[in-house]
């Protein structure tokens, strides 16, 4: 298939737009910032392409590698290059997967604007982490979505619980298995390949204790509200908000699925980012 001439003119000054970008992003970002590519993404892709276990200790022992194996597929050809340049092209392709979700979910540019300048949002960026990855998945259909929320449970677990009973209410077990059959196939081939690697999340949580922005157990009955008023209204944007709630370990970008949550809601939106914002600077000058 070929190509017409107005088609290769936009994918080209598409591909110029992506790599001028990203090279602003390298000049005006310190090498400092990006720590997560640099310590645990980068090391887990280029020790996969290898055939290594990436969740071997010694892959990236200061900061292990937990995830799910598929969410490191898209970053396979960004760790090909330079670290630098592959910490820029995440962080940039973290802004557009961002926007583009919100976007999928009704946010007005209003909502999108304080959603991408929300706390969590601009914190997944500056680490070059990929929690765009599992919130993505809020915008896809559920068979697609769960490879996404699966990536990173703690960010989205929940919207696959309410999945769970969605797809029982329109359809039945056999909504259910189309659904769910995909991804249970793939973690069962992924720990024939990997072992239980998500007995390896155990470790993570030692590791980062002094990371850990859950409240949990405390938020426990916040989640659980949360996930019930989701199945009952059969509105997802709850469940988003419960992931995080539930769950012993999250990292303070992982609250970005319970802002994003709030992308049909301007004044929460307003309120929650400007709240939050607040409470960082606070912190900064305590």
């Amino acid at each position: 298939m070929k190509l017409n001439r107005s088609t290769f003119i936009l994918v080209s000054l598409l591909i110029l737009l992506f790599a001028g970008l990203t090279l602003v992003i390298m000049k005006l970002v310190p090498a400092g910032l990006g720590i997560d590519w640099r310590l645990t993404y980068r090391p887990a892709a280029v020790a996969l392409m290898q055939g290594k276990n990436p969740y071997d200790v010694e892959v990236s022992p200061e900061a292990p590698f937990f995830a799910a194996p598929w969410g490191l597929l898209p970053f396979l050809p960004l760790a090909l290059f330079p670290v630098e340049v592959g910490r820029a092209m995440v962080m940039l392709i973290g802004i557009i997967v961002f926007a583009f979700t919100a976007y999928r979910l009704g946010a007005t540019p209003f909502t999108m604007a304080l959603f991408l300048l929300s706390p969590p949002v601009v914190h997944t960026i500056l680490n070059a982490n990929i929690e765009w990855l599992p919130i993505l998945g809020f915008a896809l259909p559920p068979p697609i979505g769960l490879f996404f929320i699966t990536i990173k449970p703690q960010t989205g677990f929940a919207v696959g619980i309410f999945w769970l009973f969605d797809s029982w209410q329109k359809g039945g077990i056999r909504l259910v298995i189309r659904n769910f059959a995909p991804v249970t196939i793939a973690y069962l081939i992924s720990f024939a390949f990997f072992g239980l690697w998500p007995l390896g999340m155990f470790g993570v949580i030692k590791y980062g204790q002094g990371f850990n922005s859950s409240l949990w157990p405390v938020s426990i009955p916040v989640g659980l509200v949360l996930l019930v008023t989701a199945i009952q209204k059969r509105d997802a944007k709850y469940a988003m908000s419960a992931s995080p709630c539930l769950s012993p370990y999250v990292l303070f970008h992982a609250w970005s699925s319970a802002f994003i949550a709030l992308i049909n809601s301007p004044l929460q939106m307003a309120t929650a980012v400007i709240g939050l914002w607040i409470v960082v600077v606070i912190r900064f000058f305590s």
